[in-house]
């Protein structure tokens, strides 16, 4: 299960890999319009449904793998999602979330956080005309809890075997626990 699926991207990505179904979710019901179309297009047999990550129609120890790449950050509640997606993994089954994370190097943080919040907002303004949804975007990654922080708040909700890997200079960080 891809929660909080958008456009549907990762649903298609993971079906392609999988002889499994691949089921995708999220609470926006015009994103779900979009990747019924989106699949549909490329024939994948992926089901997708509207429910909130913070109570999914699923049954407990049901999943062998949920997964959900920057939608984690927009949650209500944080702890609640991981109680949530843990209780309905497997034992055994994985937890992956891919996510905009704080840079651990002091110097590249600095130059990031310059560009995000200064430079960012006004590229993308001056190309789509809207400026609020790119001073969103590095408000909700500043108050979303570090890696480090992140890693330890899944170990609280019951995730074992946490680990986290840092990409594109640590602006992301995948977190698996299971």
């Amino acid at each position: 299960l891809d929660i909080c699926c958008g456009t549907g991207d990762l649903v298609l990505a993971l079906q392609r890999a999988s002889r499994a179904p691949v089921f995708g979710s999220d609470f926006c019901h015009p994103m779900l319009v979009g990747a019924r179309g989106k699949i549909a297009r490329q024939g994948a047999p992926s089901v997708l449904f509207e429910s909130d990550a913070l109570c999914l129609p699923v049954r407990d120890a049901s999943l062998d793998l949920l997964t959900v790449a920057f939608g984690f950050r927009n949650l209500a509640n944080y702890e609640a999602g991981l109680v949530e997606m843990r209780r309905v993994l497997r034992p055994g089954g994985m937890a992956a979330i891919l996510e905009f994370s704080q840079p651990p190097n002091a110097a590249f943080a600095a130059v990031y956080h310059f560009y995000s919040r200064r430079i960012l907002p006004w590229i993308g303004a001056a190309l789509t005309g809207s400026r609020s949804a790119y001073t969103y975007l590095p408000a909700s990654i500043g108050k979303f809890p570090s890696a480090p922080q992140l890693a330890e708040e899944m170990r609280r909700a019951g995730f074992a075997n946490v680990s986290y890997e840092f990409f594109t200079g640590g602006t992301v960080a995948l977190h698996l626990g299971s």
